[in-house]
């Protein structure tokens, strides 16, 4: 316990003189938690800017105009006279759709004639997309609904007979512990996380590197008197110290001051935390013990890390991967620290229903083991390369 203490106060020391840490271990990370969570704080997009070609001008066009207007997804920005004009201002990305009503669309509506009514939109960006689509979609058959509820009122229908023509069957939509679908829930409980393994990952690979780099590594040994598990410890122990804290502190700035929606207990967050940071730790540890040099090891990381935003199966749901593909995403932490956050913090399950993905991440912990004595001997015997 003394060598722990006293490599521990190396290292300490070491970050110390190294502005490196201060950036990776504390600032980044909290910046990328303040950036994330609050880019996104509306939890929707609101106001995307659409136009409108009304070439009826009639009361009908108008009104519905109106309406797509006060949604608040859309905001009307320009009115234009020709479809070539709405084209060009979605080209230079000054609108990400327009409605389109074409000559006599109120008296053909009248006549049952059906007129068409077209809207165009950007598909570039799949979540703007899909907003302004859903809200040019329901401003199209509000229209139709209008004149045929009008329609069916002078036939001398009941209002309730006329909504079960208008809409035989009523959706009763249920959002599981999402219900507002705020989208700063979805994106920021797996796209911070996934940034802060970064930062685990690349500073133990560093932390280790440098040693050999700056010709620390034999003084570093004497120190635990050539134990590597003394030496390992101690090292890691302060950046675990500060990584734990920060993931805590992200913790609970999301579900104690931002009120993110959460069903499973305090354990079970508290549990995850701890199994992210040991398990992005470990796999630093490991991936310096498969490449014992600075720049290789920090490549690997960086990799994984990369391949983990896909890997995970937060944006694209890995089922409808490739069969090699759901096999791969196995290797990586993020895959488990998301499944382990889906089932038992998101949906509230028990812990027993993720215990593979909890004991995956412990797997990554335990990684260092099958390296350390190599990095033992890479330690006391070899040579920094550049």
């Amino acid at each position: 316990m003394g060598r722990i203490y006293r490599i521990a106060l190396r290292e300490c020391g070491i970050m110390r003189g190294n502005p490196i840490y201060l950036f990776c271990l504390v600032l980044f990370p909290l910046l990328v938690i303040f950036f994330f969570t609050s880019f996104m704080e509306k939890g929707q997009p609101t106001d995307l800017p659409v136009g409108v070609v009304d070439l009826d001008k009639s009361s009908l066009t108008r009104a519905l105009t109106r309406k797509l207007d006060a949604f608040q997804t859309t905001r009307i920005v320009a009115h234009y006279p020709n479809i070539n004009e709405a084209r060009k201002a979605i080209q230079q990305n000054k609108i990400d759709g327009f409605i389109y009503f074409p000559k006599n669309t109120m008296s053909d509506l009248l006549a049952s004639r059906q007129p068409k009514i077209s809207f165009y939109y950007n598909y570039a960006c799949i979540t703007s997309g899909s907003l302004v689509f859903r809200d040019l979609k329901t401003i199209s058959m509000l229209g139709s609904a209008a004149v045929g509820s009008a329609k069916l009122s002078a036939l001398g229908k009941t209002p309730k007979e006329i909504k079960a023509f208008l809409q035989p069957i009523a959706i009763d939509l249920h959002p599981l512990n999402n219900p507002g679908v705020n989208y700063n829930v979805y994106l920021s409980t797996a796209l911070i996380p996934a940034c802060l393994m970064v930062f685990f990952f690349l500073i133990s690979a560093y932390s280790i590197g440098t040693e050999l780099k700056f010709d620390r590594s034999k003084e570093w040994m004497a120190l635990a008197d050539n134990n590597i598990v003394v030496a390992m410890t101690g090292k890691v122990l302060p950046h675990f110290i500060i990584n734990i804290s920060i993931m805590y502190f992200y913790m609970y700035y999301l579900y104690g001051i931002l009120g993110f929606p959460h069903a499973g207990s305090i354990w079970s967050i508290l549990l995850l935390g701890l199994a992210a940071v040991l398990a992005g730790q470990g796999f630093g540890i490991f991936a310096f013990g498969l490449m014992p040099s600075l720049r290789m090891s920090m490549s690997i990381c960086s990799l994984w890390a990369a391949l983990s935003f896909s890997a995970m199966g937060s944006t694209f749901p890995i089922s409808a991967m490739n069969p090699m593909i759901q096999s791969l995403a196995q290797l990586f932490p993020m895959r488990h620290y998301f499944m382990f956050y889906q089932t038992c913090i998101f949906n509230g399950y028990p812990i027993s229903d993720a215990w593979i993905h909890l004991g995956a991440l412990f797997i990554f912990a335990a990684l260092p083991l099958f390296v350390l004595q190599k990095i033992k001997n890479a330690m006391l015997t070899y040579e920094y390369i550049p």
